[in-house]
């Protein structure tokens, strides 16, 4: 991995280089640089297959984190890139026409974040999220208990329990 990090930071502005296991690594890649990056791991280092695409919200930082995480099946390896967008203006250029499954990550990523790809086939389309008017739920600002709490009625007969004291009563139920 590290070969192929020396051979992309010749060609490209690489980022930080995170070895997690042999055969996986991932790279930070300015934003205006990835689809290069992902053309060269393709068409020159045969990385064949975008295994997934998907976001982080860092809210405190002001940011997202894309992941793109790309497959060479006849070495073994997998590469990862990171992509980070102002929250503010998430915007990322689409690669469907790179690899076709992309469009529905992109989809998905900006239903539930947010993040639009511009260009990507039926992008504006609901996907998930039928008659959704609220922002997108993935997003840590998003109050899951605020929406729930407005949006359905308490059953009668619900209790909440507190995590721990509820599983230690499950595990123990005699008590220690």
């Amino acid at each position: 991995m590290n070969q192929i990090h020396t051979t992309l930071s010749a060609l490209f502005p690489m980022g930080e280089l995170t070895q997690q296991r042999p055969n996986l690594a991932f790279m930070t890649v300015p934003k205006e640089h990835l689809r290069a990056v992902i053309l060269h791991l393709r068409d020159v280092e045969g990385f064949s297959h975008l295994v997934l695409l998907t976001a982080v919200d860092w809210l405190e930082e002001g940011q997202f984190q894309l992941n793109y995480l790309i497959n060479h099946r006849g070495r073994c390896l997998d590469v990862g890139l990171r992509v980070f967008l102002p929250r503010d203006a998430a915007v990322m250029d689409s690669i469907h026409d790179v690899w076709p499954t992309a469009a529905t990550y992109q989809r998905e990523l900006r239903e539930m974040f947010g993040i639009d790809f511009p260009g990507s086939p039926r992008l504006h389309e609901e996907f998930i999220l039928e008659g959704w008017n609220d922002i997108p739920p993935y997003r840590r600002d998003f109050d899951t208990k605020k929406y729930a709490e407005e949006s359905y009625s308490q059953r009668p007969g619900r209790v909440t329990h507190d995590p721990a004291a509820h599983m230690k009563q499950q595990l123990y139920p005699g008590g220690l």
